[in-house]
């Protein structure tokens, strides 16, 4: 029979096991006109040693980014991963959709600066990429940034409490059911 300190290790091991997996886990998802540039950012990944839930698209067959922006931001928000990346043509529209999710801090990157102080001073828990915007070098040398990058806390942690007392003061994301935040124009 196992003594208790050796049950208790066996369960701290499989936790930090656990922890381990997530942090070495990235989802990534694209619409349809970022296909090609999200193959990149997988195959960078991979090289990197992550692995990789590629949530789709698979083609380029017109999809709504929405779709896959929610995906990739429900699963890190609900811990599946601890990062994701989502790619469309400018980025806008899926860095906007993905901010709508809680505890999302998606941010739309277009160089290598910007990869480094997302993660450092903003805490990027996703990272966006216009896949026709910018080029497969810098595609990878943004994504390499960006996961090599460690929040740097003091000052800024400060800043991300009060982003987060945002969405906890004005209701989050579920707020304003889907399609009733906006009207429309005339």
């Amino acid at each position: 029979m196992p003594s208790r300190t050796s049950s208790i290790s066996s369960t701290t091991v499989s936790r930090e096991a656990a922890t381990a997996a997530k942090s070495k886990s990235v989802l990534v998802a694209s619409d349809h006109a970022a296909v090609s540039a999200k193959a990149v950012v997988v195959d960078e990944l991979r090289a990197l040693g992550f692995d990789v839930r590629d949530l789709g698209t698979a083609d380029n067959g017109s999809v709504d980014y929405p779709d896959y922006a929610e995906a990739v931001a429900h699963g890190v928000a609900g811990g599946e991963a601890e990062q994701g990346v989502l790619l469309c043509g400018s980025g806008i529209g899926m860095s906007i959709a993905a901010n709508k999710v809680d505890g999302i801090r998606a941010a739309l990157v277009h160089d290598v600066t910007g990869a480094a102080l997302a993660r450092q001073h903003n805490d990027a828990n996703v990272l966006v990429l216009g896949g026709a915007m910018i080029g497969e070098r810098l595609i990878r040398d943004i994504v390499r940034t960006w996961i090599n990058s460690h929040f740097e806390g003091g000052r800024h942690q400060r800043r991300i409490d009060k982003i987060e007392g945002l969405e906890h003061a004005h209701g989050g994301a579920a707020a304003t059911p889907a399609g009733q935040g906006r009207k429309e124009k005339p």
